[in-house]
């Protein structure tokens, strides 16, 4: 007896939800899951919580008048969500759902509004996973490198976006028009829309990067392809993690190189799909494995990840 083309399909998106309804080594609480039975799983109360335990770093004086001490900057390296209740504990030891006071925050920038979101969504069964790409609601012309969460909805079928790190003041500051909750396709684009879009000539790789570091073109946007494959095989790694494959600063890229990352873009422009193929390159290509140590670029120094399997050879494979 053959099954239908419908039921493969259902199974194969069924396989798809439960991978990203379990937690990964970076979003599981570990010894702290007891703690997320409280808190709530519906979207917009999901993003209050995770904007009641964490500041973000670039905008705690000006939006919260909170001036962070250098001893508390380390905060924003934290790698899994275990470490950041750790650290929340450590300000404040009272029950997560618990109001905070900005300064009680753990200091954190978009990757930790969205693993935290993608954590508390999947310790109650909803699927969740994080993208890597770029928002153009930071500043008009520019499209900035920012990470969100997607979760499933049910009811609709589909992945919403959702952007945890947007609170009142954040929202009035920026004149955010839209819902965090589902966030437009056309505000966030990820890596691999942003990648086609330069590659055809609709875009122009210099507005894709980071303002406030001066960092843009074609090369960033291609380390972000990286790093979104890695976080799409449920390795939430930092914003600033450098390995393998990712070019270096203003390199002007090969065709070999274009045609590999052209790849990649077509195989993340629909993650479902393509969700074997992303497991299987992400496995066998050594430039996108993600080694048991990465290059931390912000403080310039290697970082332990904290991973599951072997270190991989950093080499990339012959393209």
């Amino acid at each position: 007896m053959t099954t239908s083309p419908a039921t493969n399909h259902s199974a194969q998106v069924q396989s798809v939800l439960d991978y990203y309804t379990a937690q990964s080594v970076s979003s599981s609480p570990g010894r702290h899951a007891a703690r997320f039975d409280e808190l709530p799983v519906e979207p917009a109360a999901v993003a209050r919580t995770v904007q009641n335990l964490l500041i973000y770093e670039w905008v705690a004086e000006p939006f919260y008048a909170v001036a962070i001490p250098d001893e508390r900057r380390e905060e924003t390296h934290l790698r899994t969500t275990e470490a950041l209740i750790e650290a929340m504990l450590a300000l404040d030891d009272r029950a997560l759902a618990e109001p905070r006071s900005a300064d009680k925050r753990v200091v954190g920038i978009c990757r930790h509004f969205m693993l935290l979101a993608v954590a508390i969504l999947r310790h109650h069964g909803v699927p969740a996973r994080s993208r890597g790409g770029f928002g153009s609601y930071f500043g008009p012309g520019k499209q900035e490198d920012h990470w969100v969460c997607e979760y499933w909805d049910g009811s609709e079928q589909r992945w919403r976006v959702l952007d945890p790190q947007f609170d009142d003041k954040f929202v009035a500051a920026l004149g955010i028009d839209h819902d965090i909750t589902d966030v437009p396709r056309d505000k966030f684009w990820t890596a691999s829309r942003a990648w086609r879009s330069c590659r055809s000539g609709e875009s122009d790789p210099m507005v894709f990067g980071i303002e406030k570091h001066e960092m843009r073109g074609l090369w960033f946007v291609a380390g972000s392809l990286v790093r979104d494959v890695a976080t799409l095989n449920k390795v939430e790694v930092l914003p600033w993690d450098v390995w393998g494959a990712q070019p270096a600063p203003d390199t002007e890229l090969s065709q070999q190189e274009l045609t590999f990352f052209d790849g990649l873009a077509e195989i993340t422009a629909d993650p479902d799909a393509n969700h074997l193929e992303i497991r299987r390159r992400f496995a066998a290509d050594p430039g996108l494995a993600v080694p048991t140590t990465v290059f931390n670029s912000m403080l310039q120094r290697r970082d332990r990840m904290p991973l599951e399997w072997e270190d991989a050879d950093v080499t990339p494979i012959s393209r």
